[in-house]
C-alpha cells in the first residue's frame, strides 16, 4: 500500500528542503537541519511515503527558524481567491461542455497545479490561467472515466477526498456535476485536519463555499495515511460506495489500498513520471482496481 519512499524519493527530498534551508539562514543551521531531517528519514517506518514526513518537516522548519508550522497560509489565501473570481467563468464553461461532468473533472485536476510544496518555487497563477484555458483539450482514460460513471450510477455515496487550497474550488464545480448527473448519489467532502503544506482544511472548504458536508482526515499529513486517519476518515473511506481522491500526495498514500478509488491527479514529479510513463504535468485519472 502506498508509494514507497525509495532512493529517488529521498535525494528529491533532501535537495528541496537543503535549497529551502539554505535561503533561509546560514550554512551552519542549513547543515543542522538537514542533519536532524536525515535521521528522520532513516528512522521512519519502510512503508512511509513521501507525504507522511511532511508534519515532521514543519515542525524541524518551525523549530530551526521560527517559520510557523502553517507556513502556507498566506499561498492558501491567494488560491482561495484567485479560484474564487473564476469560479463563474469556469461554470459557464462546463455548462456549455458536451459532458459537463467531464469537463468539470478536467478543471479539477488542472487545479491541483497549484501546489506550493511539490512545485517549490514553479507555482504561477499567470500559468494556471494557461493550463486552465487549455483544460477542455486535456484528455483523461476514457475507459476509466467509463468505469467512474458506471460506479456513479449504482453507488449510494462518494467521498470526495480534496487536496490544495484553491483546488478545492475546481473541486466543488465538480461534485456540483457528479450531483447533478447522479442526484440520488450522497456526496461527502474530507479534508486535512490540520496545516499539510498548502493543502485544503475545512476553513478553505467554508471560503469555497462547499455545499456538502465537510469531515476531515485527522492529521496534517498531505495525503490520506489509512493508519494515521481518525475513525470518521477511516469509517468514511469503508463505507463509501465511490472515493475520488485529488492530488498526487493522496495517490502517493493510497495506491494499492483496495478500495473502490479513482485518483485524478498532475504528475509532479519523476518518480510519478517514470510510474505512469508520462511528462511532468499530465493530467491523470487512475483507478485502483484496474
Amino acid at each position: 500500500m502506498s508509494i514507497a519512499f525509495n532512493s529517488q524519493c529521498i535525494l528529491c527530498y533532501l535537495e528541496r528542503n537543503a535549497r529551502k534551508a539554505n535561503s533561509l539562514g546560514t550554512e551552519e543551521q542549513a547543515s543542522a537541519f538537514l542533519k536532524e531531517m536525515m535521521a528522520l528519514i532513516s528512522s521512519a517506518p519502510a512503508e512511509y511515503s513521501a507525504p507522511c514526513f511532511a508534519p515532521m518537516t514543519a515542525e524541524l522548519y518551525h523549530r530551526h527558524y521560527g517559520l510557523d508550522m502553517d507556513r502556507y497560509r498566506q499561498e492558501k489565501a491567494d488560491s482561495n481567491a484567485f479560484v474564487l473570481e473564476r469560479m463563474e467563468q469556469i461554470r459557464q464553461k462546463v455548462a456549455l461542455a458536451p459532458d459537463p461532468l467531464l469537463a468539470s473533472l478536467k478543471f479539477a485536476i488542472l487545479g491541483n497545479y497549484i501546489d506550493f510544496a511539490a512545485l517549490e518555487g514553479k507555482v504561477s497563477f499567470q500559468q494556471l490561467d494557461a493550463l486552465l484555458n487549455s483544460a477542455l483539450e486535456q484528455e483523461l482514460d476514457s475507459s476509466t472515466y467509463a468505469a467512474l460513471r458506471r460506479d456513479l450510477e449504482t453507488g449510494k455515496t462518494l467521498l470526495y477526498l480534496t487536496d490544495n487550497a484553491g483546488e478545492i474550488g475546481f473541486d466543488r464545480i465538480c461534485a456540483e456535476e457528479i450531483a447533478k448527473a447522479f442526484p440520488h448519489i450522497r456526496i461527502t467532502f474530507c479534508v486535512r485536519g490540520g496545516p499539510a503544506n498548502n493543502d485544503a482544511t475545512r476553513e478553505d472548504a467554508a471560503a469555497v463555499g462547499i455545499p456538502f458536508p465537510v469531515i476531515d482526515n485527522g492529521t496534517c499529513i498531505p495525503g490520506t495515511w489509512l493508519p494515521a486517519l481518525g475513525q470518521e476518515a477511516k469509517a468514511a473511506i469503508a463505507q463509501a460506495d465511490v472515493i475520488l481522491a485529488k492530488g498526487q500526495g493522496n495517490a502517493e498514500t493510497m495506491l494499492g489500498c483496495g478500495y473502490n478509488v479513482y485518483y485524478a491527479f498532475l504528475v509532479k514529479c519523476i518518480r510519478f513520471q517514470e510510474l505512469f510513463h508520462k511528462p511532468a504535468l499530465t493530467p491523470m485519472l487512475v483507478r485502483e482496481r484496474s
